[in-house]
């Protein structure tokens, strides 16, 4: 059932109410979000996208809930069945605990491991931008599916948005794969751990709310007949923050982990939640504003902010509204206790030099989102300076802020602006770099060809080996990179010790797949074919669901292993076999 902070909420937000007769002060505890993207809004059309909302939206719930949900999990689980692990050192522990309970349940049958083959078939024939955006069209289909074992649309094809539409065909794999490993059971016993994080996540999703509301001055009772729902799925990295807007309805997916959010992104969306309608019933005023997309057109904004006006005005507002509650990392600065009268004025001037200071770096947040094209940030900054002053709600002010806008100052303003060249949404779509350590530099430098280094590294996380199972799991990772170094360097005894090693602890899919592979290749090279083909029938047992992995057992399995200058010929004189040739350094291994 869906959990709602509102019970709660509304104790706090009657207090607020009561507090709206006087003047609110200025709040602070959101850093900026000048790098937040919007939620993904699928019509570049000023007014609300008509879209049916998904099926967790309760018409009759309440404004604002914390939910869980099952479709959700399917998706992600098969997800991550399918290679995805980004963010994984960083999830919850229950992402890694369903995906050792998937690749269970896929080593007990044939059957599954097939049919998770046709779902990772599927998502790779449709991966197109090497981005979230991949995983955001699945998480976007799974809010539209019912709860299994029906797992259908809930809603018509047309009514759904599109980029979920691009991969609905997914639907019934997905069904297929579920049934065989029985997620649905998996999930029964996770879902203690769901509401676990959802109880974590309570008190600070409200503070934020109630917060928010305070510096607008606008309760959460003013939202009736609209939603705001905040969806917890620990499967998914916790970086990605999915926003969605389906017609008068917002939808946040995130990631929790003991009990934390990105709760600035969630705030960017709640924010649109709040603001929009508000901007929506003033579109003939915002159209007199038309001049000033001349002078963004080369800013490094999204196509939607160069030729919408009114999505330009929302986004700007936002930022300004974030820039004044921001959080500047200055500690606010209080007057002791007990000091003498004359030495009020020192600390009078203490207090003054440390508000300078915080409104700098407020002042310094506005000037990046103004180079970043959001042109009217700086303006409604200054607006909400004399907002803070005035009990009015921006419900009440917002028509002043439009209406008493000098366009022409606004347009000049921004032609003086210099631009950025690039955009913050682009950074943010792009892996950041990372220092590698541990196992995975290891595997660096192995793919550097600096077998020595990559030997040294794994030999320290052998010798620093515990009895916890991630202890063992990273030993059986450093025995695979060991066997490789023992193979490029022309040990092949030693390889084979340390693959069969691989073997018998690590409880990765890839990783078992791999040393069965590399195992078959060795004793093709040893002209024992029969031997040969037992390990790459076991490799196609134990593979992990992608392509590289099925491909080359079967290819294993078809035609022997062989390297050129190298050959098998019953003539052959086998009285002193000579030891087995090393398969190729550059045969894809787990990364």
């Amino acid at each position: 059932m869906p959990y709602s902070p509102f019970p709660r909420l509304a104790i706090v937000v009657s207090v607020a109410i009561f507090l709206l007769t006087a003047s609110v002060a200025q709040r602070a505890g959101a850093q900026s979000s000048s790098s937040n993207p919007p939620p993904n809004r699928q019509s570049s059309s000023s007014q609300p996208v008509q879209e049916k909302a998904p099926s967790l939206v309760d018409a009759a719930g309440p404004t604002i809930s914390l939910v869980s949900s099952e479709p959700v999990f399917l998706m992600a689980a098969a997800l991550n069945a399918c290679g995805y692990d980004e963010g994984l050192e960083d999830s919850a522990p229950i992402r890694k605990h369903v995906r050792d309970e998937i690749n269970d349940a896929l080593a007990k049958s044939e059957d599954a491991r097939a049919k998770r083959d046709k779902v990772c078939l599927y998502i790779a024939q449709h991966r197109m931008t090497g981005t979230e955006r991949d995983i955001s069209q699945y998480i976007s289909l799974a809010l539209y599916l019912s709860n299994p074992p029906a797992l259908e649309t809930t809603v018509e094809l047309t009514e759904m948005p599109p980029d979920s539409t691009q991969v609905v065909e997914i639907v019934p794999l997905l069904r297929d794969f579920a049934e065989a490993v029985d997620l649905h059971g998996i999930w029964l016993a996770a879902h203690r751990t769901y509401d676990e994080e959802t109880d974590k996540l309570h008190d600070p999703l409200s503070k934020m709310i109630v917060s928010t509301n305070l510096y607008l001055k606008m309760p959460a009772t003013t939202y009736e007949g609209r939603r705001f729902v905040v969806v917890i799925e620990p499967l998914l990295s916790p970086k990605l923050v999915n926003a969605r807007i389906y017609g008068t309805d917002y939808v946040v997916v995130v990631s929790p982990v003991n009990g934390t959010i990105p709760m600035n992104d969630v705030r960017h969306t709640y924010l649109h939640y709040v603001i929009e309608p508000l901007l929506f019933s003033r579109t003939n005023a915002i159209d007199r504003m038309q001049p000033i997309l001349k002078e963004v057109r080369d800013a490094p904004l999204d196509f939607r902010y160069r030729s919408d006006t009114v999505a330009l005005v929302v986004e700007c507002l936002i930022k300004a509204i974030e820039a004044r509650t921001m959080d500047t990392g200055i500690p606010q600065y209080k007057i002791p206790a007990g000091i003498e009268r004359s030495d009020l004025p020192r600390y009078e001037h203490e207090r003054q030099l440390t508000l300078e200071k915080m409104e700098a770096v407020r002042v310094a947040a506005v000037r990046h989102d103004m180079a970043q094209g959001y042109v009217l940030t700086q303006y409604f900054f200054e607006q909400l300076i004399q907002f803070e002053k005035d009990p009015a709600s921006l419900r009440d002010t917002i028509g002043e802020m439009v209406y008493g806008m000098d366009i022409d100052q606004q347009a000049h303003r921004a032609r003086q602006t210099q631009f950025d060249q690039q955009a913050d949404g682009d950074v943010l779509q792009r892996s950041k770099p990372r220092n590698l350590t541990g196992l995975d530099l290891a595997e660096a430098k192995l793919a550097q060809g600096d077998v020595a280094a990559a030997s040294a590294l794994a030999h320290k996380v052998l010798a620093d080996q515990s009895d916890s199972l991630d202890a063992v799991a990273q030993g059986a990772q450093a025995n695979f990179i060991l066997a490789r170094v023992a193979i490029m360097t022309g040990h092949p005894d030693v390889a084979i010790g340390d693959f069969q090693k691989t073997i018998a602890t690590s409880k990765q899919p890839r990783l078992v797949a791999w040393s069965h592979i590399y195992l078959g290749r060795m004793l093709d090279l040893d002209c024992k074919r029969d031997q040969a083909l037992t390990e790459y029938q076991a490799a196609l047992a134990a593979r992990d669901g992608q392509q590289d992995t099925r491909l080359a057992a079967e290819r294993g399995v078809k035609t022997a292993y062989a390297v050129q200058g190298h050959s098998c010929d019953d003539d052959a004189d086998d009285s002193t076999p000579a030891p087995p040739a090393k398969p190729p350094a550059s045969t894809p291994h787990p990364q």
